[in-house]
């Protein structure tokens, strides 16, 4: 990612699990775990999170793995020290090992894990088609033969009254809320203008095939104003 949107990031770790809650009424929280819930059934004993931000999907898989699944390597990446910082301070994640690194470039060998997650960023590397690709076939590189790869983040949805009111909402109330509680307009201000810009959930789930990935599904929640795509290398 640019070291504008790094520069972005470092500015909010503070706040940005909360205001994450704010904006979207707690249902981030729900839309998380949920996420966790499914990515945890998989089977494998190296899963990674990545572009992680302050650790909150990592907790939630090291919470929701199985008993035995416990003492699993649990790995948080991002780019951003501070929001890494943040999620260390946190006492569930002593278990998490967190490492600072750009996601188009992860400094892992091939067929490293059996899961890798990412929840609420894939728009942020969306600089352009070629970037995002780029980034897809760093997961699909990084995971083992039969890995998964799991997905949340927000959609499109398919009615046209329904996105127009999603778009309204993003353009009206992300920006000013969000440079409320945290300090940072330019923060925000990116968040509204890439949310209405990523893909509706079918058009993702054709670009995560395109790179390799198979059996690509996905479910859509709240009319599709966010989505949860799996795919199995």
């Amino acid at each position: 990612m640019s070291k504008g949107i790094q520069k972005i990031f470092s500015k909010v770790p503070h706040t940005y699990e909360l205001i994450n809650h704010i904006l979207t009424l707690g249902l981030d929280i729900f839309w998380r775990r949920r996420t966790a819930k499914i990515a945890a059934m998989e089977n494998g004993t190296r899963w990674i999170d990545i572009c992680t931000g302050t650790g909150e999907m990592a907790t939630y898989l090291s919470r929701f793995a199985p008993k035995k699944k416990r003492k699993a390597m649990i790995v948080a990446a991002d780019f951003s020290l501070p929001m890494i910082r943040k999620g260390m301070e946190k006492s569930e994640t002593n278990q998490i090992v967190f490492v600072l690194s750009e996601v188009k470039t992860l400094p892992f060998r091939d067929k490293t894990f059996d899961l890798v997650t990412i929840s609420f960023a894939t728009r942020n590397i969306n600089i352009n088609r070629d970037a995002l690709i780029r980034c897809l076939r760093e997961f699909y590189r990084i995971l083992k033969p039969e890995g998964r790869f799991v997905n949340v983040e927000t959609s499109q949805p398919s009615s046209l009254l329904v996105r127009k009111l999603f778009h309204k909402y993003v353009r009206f109330f992300i920006k000013p809320i969000g440079h409320f509680f945290s300090g940072s307009m330019a923060g925000y201000s990116y968040l509204s203008h890439t949310i209405p810009r990523f893909y509706d959930a079918d058009k993702f789930a054709d670009l995560i095939q395109q790179v390799g990935f198979k059996e690509v599904t996905f479910d859509r929640m709240l009319l599709g104003v966010a989505a949860i795509h799996k795919a199995i290398k």
